[in-house]
Parts: C-alpha cells; sequence; structure tokens
C-alpha cells in the first residue's frame, strides 16, 4: 500500500484569528496547518520544504503577499506548490497581471468554512 501524501497547507495571514480559525477547519480533516504571520516567515517555510497549498493573505504589512509571491517565483520555490490568494478585495490588482498565473484561485474573505475546506482539499488531491 502506497503511503498517502503528506496534506499540509501554509495559511500566511498577519491575523492571528484567521491562522487559528484555519487549524480549527483544516485539522479535524486530517490537514495540517503551517501558519506563517508574514512573508518572510513564509518564505523561510518554504525553504526548510514545505510543500502544499499556499493560502496567501494579499494585504500583510511589510511584504504584501504579492511581494512574495514575487519572492517565491525569484528562489524558485513554487515547485510542488500551489497559491490561492486570499483576500478581501473582489479582483486583483491589475498592476500584477504577471503574477497571476501563479495563482490558482482568489478566496474573498468572510468565507464559509465548509467552502473553503472543500477548494482546498481540491488542490491537495491536484497536487496528488
Amino acid at each position: 500500500m502506497a503511503e498517502a501524501p503528506c496534506r499540509r497547507i501554509m495559511v500566511v495571514d498577519d491575523d492571528v484569528f484567521i491562522l487559528e480559525v484555519m487549524k480549527e477547519l483544516f485539522e479535524p480533516e486530517g490537514i495540517g496547518v503551517v501558519a506563517a504571520e508574514s512573508g518572510d516567515a513564509c518564505i523561510g517555510e518554504l525553504e526548510r520544504g514545505f510543500k502544499g497549498v499556499v493560502l496567501m493573505d494579499v494585504m500583510m504589512p511589510g511584504k504584501d503577499g504579492w511581494e512574495t509571491i514575487a519572492e517565491m517565483i525569484d528562489r524558485d520555490l513554487m515547485e510542488g506548490n500551489v497559491v490561492a490568494m486570499l483576500t478581501a478585495k473582489d479582483i486583483p490588482d491589475g498592476e500584477l497581471d504577471y503574477l497571476k498565473e501563479h495563482v490558482i484561485d482568489y478566496i474573498t474573505k468572510p468565507f464559509e468554512a465548509d467552502e473553503i475546506v472543500t477548494v482546498v482539499k481540491g488542490y491537495l488531491d491536484y497536487l496528488g
């Protein structure tokens, strides 16, 4: 019997409440949650070998979500990961069109708990 793939997500958000909610939603589903409170923390986790779904907040102090994705690309940290943006905005910023090809989805806050779990499980299945 083949070993099940590691099912993990990384939630990148400066809002500690969002990080806690994500753990409460996903851990009972058997999905590990890595919490990163900043873009720099996200990059650090990726450099330590994180592979999986990255749920990236757009608006964060310091390095925002788009700057973090640009750094992931520059450092060749995209392989084995899919990125979905968590955003309070309905549409992505126009000047960031070149980064959109690296983003699988835009999840608008506030989100429905069952919807986000279903969507993320689909991304994990996609990663295999």
